[in-house]
């Protein structure tokens, strides 16, 4: 249980200041684009709507976006550049950042174990799977390129 509630420890660390500090970057680069060539833009009727809906029900996306993969700093950099106010984006980042923790020390630390265990054990099993894993991964990357490649290659052809 000490190794659970320390991993889990360093991991809240960890995502208050990266997502804390996504969500500064996200700030000042809001505040940037507010004083650039863009601020027309940024002060219609349609991005004001859209910015006080962030600032209203933001903290629960933000929340919600540390049990998600690859959202979690989309959402805090948003939550910085449509400013939303720090009252209601801290409880948002301690309680998403708290669940983030917890379940990625109680989960990543099993894994650990369990890989741990099978290469002390079965070692030709454990690089068997590490194995599979590794081209598991290069075949979704591969695939994934092939089809933006050819959906790019797709609107060259319709635009000529």
């Amino acid at each position: 249980m000490d190794k659970i509630a320390l991993t889990a420890g360093a991991l809240y660390v960890i995502v208050l200041l990266r997502a804390g500090g996504t969500f500064a970057v996200g700030w000042l680069a809001g505040a940037g684009a507010r004083r650039s060539r863009f601020a027309g833009r940024i002060s219609s009727a349609k991005f004001r709507r859209a910015e006080r809906a962030i600032q209203r029900w933001g903290a629960l996306v933000v929340a919600v976006s540390f049990l998600t993969i690859g959202f979690q700093t989309a959402a805090n950099f948003l939550a910085g550049s449509m400013r939303m106010p720090l009252a209601r984006y801290l409880p948002a980042l301690f309680v998403g950042g708290a669940a983030w923790a917890l379940i990625y020390a109680t989960a990543g630390l099993g894994v650990l174990a369990v890989l741990g265990r099978l290469f002390a054990e079965r070692t030709a099993l454990g690089v068997s799977a590490v194995a599979v894993l590794l081209l598991a991964v290069c075949g979704v990357v591969v695939y994934r390129r092939r089809r933006a490649a050819r959906s790019s290659g797709d609107t060259v052809a319709e635009e000529s």
